[in-house]
């Protein structure tokens, strides 16, 4: 399954432009995305104040319900409608495994709906073993993981040879290799762009098409998430500014070139 988590567009007075968020949401869902994330990190969810986020959570809500579509929110955020819930391991303070399995205990067993828990290690500072992914997936109410350890090394190979629970490529780059080795799909920024492409290589994997998607994602990560997609999404007239809130700076020009150029590629 491909889940895309949106960016919040902005308008020329910096306000969250709701219909150009709209629109997205359509659009992704249209071209083969099964669900969406509201308030992901790629929302920039930090630098949104609380009405904006009760807002584009709701605005997003009704595009999946009308389109029958899953709903993953952000930690912290709760909706009637949400599928599930996306929960970071916790950041910076470094845990250590056990802390980190007792913190995902009690946070579903609070949790109104299911957990997927988002493992990006080179952000949060925590790693996990093998091991460890597998005592989470046995606490009940852990339905998956976005899986972004940053590459691909032994104890991937083996977590996706014999998945614990629903394990989604959270690495952009490495989605064909890890589709391959046996992952159940992917939330990936990148799809914002070619949406129905990467739809396409989610359900039947595709040496070529990985390969230009990979290049694809790798123009889009040449700057911190989500300043070249939304340049991207700009140029291409779907969001009315490529603006993005402090502490991010907005893509240079010179990194939209390549994006653009390998969006259309994917695109034929």
């Amino acid at each position: 399954m491909l889940h895309v988590p949106l960016i919040t567009p902005f308008d020329a007075t910096g306000a969250v432009a709701y219909d150009a968020l709209e629109a997205l949401a359509n659009e992704v869902l249209a071209s083969g995305a099964a669900g969406i994330v509201a308030l992901g990190t790629t929302a920039e969810p930090g630098s949104l104040s609380d009405s904006e986020k009760r807002t584009v959570v709701d605005l997003i809500a009704g595009v999946c319900v009308s389109r029958r579509a899953h709903l993953i929110v952000g930690a912290g955020v709760e909706h009637a409608d949400a599928t599930a819930a996306l929960a970071l391991v916790p950041p910076f303070v470094r845990p250590g495994e056990a802390g980190v399995i007792a913190y995902f205990d009690a946070l579903a067993e609070a949790s109104p709906v299911p957990l997927i828990i988002y493992h990006v290690p080179y952000r949060t500072g925590q790693p996990l073993s093998a091991a460890a992914i597998r005592r989470l997936a046995e606490i009940p109410g852990v339905v998956g993981m976005k899986y972004a350890p940053g590459g691909i090394d032994a104890d991937t190979i083996a977590l996706l040879a014999d998945p614990p629970f629903q394990m989604l490529c959270g690495d952009d780059l490495f989605l064909a290799p890890m589709l391959a080795l046996g992952a159940h799909g992917g939330i990936l920024a990148s799809a914002h762009i070619a949406t129905a492409q990467f739809a396409e290589l989610v359900s039947a994997p595709s040496r070529e098409l990985g390969h230009r998607l990979a290049r694809l994602s790798s123009a889009l990560f040449a700057e911190p998430n989500p300043t070249v997609i939304k340049g991207v999404l700009h140029a291409q007239g779907r969001i009315p500014t490529p603006d993005v809130r402090l502490p991010l700076l907005p893509a240079a020009k010179s990194n939209l070139t390549l994006p653009l150029r390998e969006s259309l590629a994917s695109s034929t």
